[in-house]
């Protein structure tokens, strides 16, 4: 693609500052991010590998400030899920690397659509996650397995996921919160491993939305006790309900 007018980077920072903000009080800051990057220019695949490696550092930080509240889930370790977790971002990026921009291109509308439904899902449900039954281990280890590979390959709705599957399983909500941050960073951890040596990223964007992302974060963690946290949901779900019909249209 063309070089990035300076007027772009600022907007594509802006774009990461929110999404830090975004991501900090209550997740989904890839809907921001991603199309940000669709905006300026870059193609469906190529926004999606740029955003994963951008938002990275934020999201770590987000990480590690809960870390304390990290607990194990049931009979299954930390270590294990952290493991589980790695090793299918992996796989993930990996089939997101063998996936040809065209293809990605049609499919990526729908993984929108369901990443929204998943978000909209865990903001407006009235019933709490934890209420549910507990989840058995075989089934807890597969669902955190396809949670990973989704993870690894697009990302959105994953912080739903696992803090429905976490709770299932018979996590508290306070625990399962920070214990799916870290998931979620060793996902992204893995992912940006492969991703750092494709050729499909676009570094000056990355490098915009990782300072504003960070800008973003250290925002949020302030705004947190600030702002209700279902308004910043809402948003992110109109966010997503819009990308979804501009991407089905284009």
């Amino acid at each position: 693609m063309a070089p990035l007018e300076l007027h772009v980077i600022i907007l594509i920072a802006a774009a990461g500052f929110i999404a830090g903000v975004q991501n900090a009080l209550a997740g989904g800051g890839s809907f921001i991010t991603f199309p940000a990057l669709l905006l300026a220019g870059l193609n469906p695949l190529a926004a999606n590998i740029t955003s994963t490696v951008a938002m990275f550092p934020s999201q770590t930080t987000s990480a590690l400030a809960g870390r304390k509240l990290i607990d194990d889930v049931g009979p299954l370790s930390f270590r294990h899920m952290l493991l589980i977790s790695a090793v299918g971002g992996i796989l993930g990026a990996l089939l997101l690397l063998s996936t040809p921009a065209t293809y990605f291109a049609k499919i990526v509308p729908w993984l929108v659509l369901f990443a929204t439904g998943v978000f909209a899902w865990g903001t407006f449900r009235r019933k709490p996650l934890h209420a549910a039954g507990a989840m058995s281990l075989p089934l807890l280890i597969g669902v955190q397995s396809c949670i990973a590979v989704y993870g690894g390959y697009f990302g959105g709705g994953i912080g739903f996921l696992m803090l429905a599957a976490l709770t299932i399983a018979g996590m508290q909500v306070r625990a399962a919160t920070a214990t799916k941050n870290m998931l979620a960073t060793a996902m992204n951890a893995a992912a940006t491993l492969i991703f750092a040596f494709s050729d499909k990223i676009s570094w000056p964007a990355a490098f915009a939305l990782a300072a504003g992302g960070i800008g973003g974060g250290i925002c949020g963690a302030w705004l947190i006790h600030r702002l209700p946290e279902r308004i910043m949901r809402a948003f992110v779900v109109l966010i997503g309900a819009l990308l979804t019909a501009w991407m089905f249209i284009r």
